[in-house]
């Protein structure tokens, strides 16, 4: 028996509009986007920290000076005919540096002895001649008086005559000099001509705001509140040897609110110069069980100084820390880490907390090339 008409219309209709949703769906999964791979871990070399103690220190600016810095002057005016030294060059204590014309003294000690001579030949025939009674007391002590003056202005004229040749007060490194052959030279304002730096051992100025004072332990600065003073090289490098306060200001100084501070280094292999830059590092007892992470590993942001940490699951985690103040190369973290975190130092641009990161430890600096084996 045949379908009505309209009844097999109907069910054609009811199945095409299935196909046609089923077709839809198809044609909407095949659209969609495919899934986004999981992101990739980013290799950082991180420092497993372990509490440790580390000595206090505070760096300071301050700069070099020689021990002795004495001024080369001329104590007789006239033509600098002579440079006796190499500037720069170490000189010992009494060594000839300069010699200014000797004509016009040497002609002075000669007249000077001509007349020391005469009085004290008139001083002896006086003293004959009154023992007989042939001047009076008088005249005996006048010629005794002019025989003294002679004598003295013969001890000025050799003095002037020595002093011709300027000779170094110190031992110790020559400096520039101040006035070239040929010169006139004056006594006076003018009359420097050198210097000599005593450089060993060498001394190193510095000085400490009343902010930096209270930072130390006590919030005092005395002598025993220092355990030990190094020096840090203008390449970052530390002095070999260790040095000691030798000067500390009984007061502050009002205009800079500083107080100053010296302190000594030997200086044999003349390591140091006069007027170099370089930081002091005061050592004031040391902090306990405290935390060293480089500088680079230190991110400064609004909400205070923070670090990147690997944690267990190998993703980014932010800590909030406190610090002290640098040691070397590092900072001291007062608190915030704890034994074992892992520290990131490196790729801090693209750190994000939470993502994945494959990390590792530092590696050790590559040995530098050894040069070929020269064949024969």
């Amino acid at each position: 028996m045949s379908l009505p008409q309209n009844k097999k219309s109907s069910q054609g209709r009811k199945f095409f509009r299935v196909d046609v949703l089923l077709l839809a769906g198809a044609l909407l999964a095949g659209c969609s986007e495919p899934e986004a791979p999981p992101p990739q871990a980013l290799p950082v070399t991180v420092l497993s920290v372990a509490p440790r103690n580390v000595p206090y220190a505070l760096e300071i600016m301050a700069q070099t000076e020689g021990a002795k810095e004495a001024e080369v002057r001329a104590r007789v005016g006239g033509i600098l005919t002579q440079q006796l030294y190499a500037e720069g060059e170490a000189v010992r204590a009494g060594q000839p540096l300069f010699q200014i014309d000797r004509a016009p003294y040497e002609i002075a000690h000669a007249e000077a002895r001509t007349r020391a001579d005469q009085t004290a030949r008139e001083m002896a025939r006086a003293k004959k001649l009154l023992e007989v009674d042939g001047v009076s007391r008088r005249e005996y002590d006048d010629a005794t008086s002019a025989n003294e003056m002679a004598q003295a202005a013969l001890r000025q004229a050799q003095l002037n005559l020595s002093w011709t040749t300027v000779a170094a007060p110190v031992s110790g490194v020559s400096g520039r000099a101040v006035k070239s052959v040929g010169n006139l030279i004056t006594v006076g304002a003018d009359s420097l001509l050198t210097a000599v730096y005593q450089n060993n051992p060498m001394w190193v100025r510095f000085s400490l705001s009343e902010n930096e004072i209270a930072k130390l332990p006590g919030g005092k600065l005395t002598s025993a509140t220092i355990t030990g003073v190094e020096l840090i090289l203008p390449d970052g490098s530390t002095y070999p040897h260790p040095g000691k306060l030798n000067f500390l200001a009984s007061s502050i100084d009002t205009v800079l609110g500083t107080r100053q501070l010296r302190a000594e280094f030997p200086n044999a292999e003349d390591a140091l110069l006069p007027g170099q830059f370089v930081r002091v590092r005061l050592l004031a007892g040391e902090h306990q069980n405290v935390y060293l992470v480089p500088q680079t590993a230190v991110i400064q942001s609004d909400q205070g100084d923070l670090l990147m940490l690997a944690d267990q699951n190998d993703t980014i985690a932010s800590r909030p820390v406190r610090l002290g103040e640098w040691y070397g190369k590092d900072w001291i973290v007062l608190s915030g880490l704890e034994p074992g975190d892992r520290v990131i130092v490196d790729n801090l641009l693209k750190l994000r907390p939470g993502a994945p990161v494959a990390p590792h430890a530092p590696q050790p600096p590559a040995a530098p090339p050894q040069a070929p084996a020269s064949g024969r």
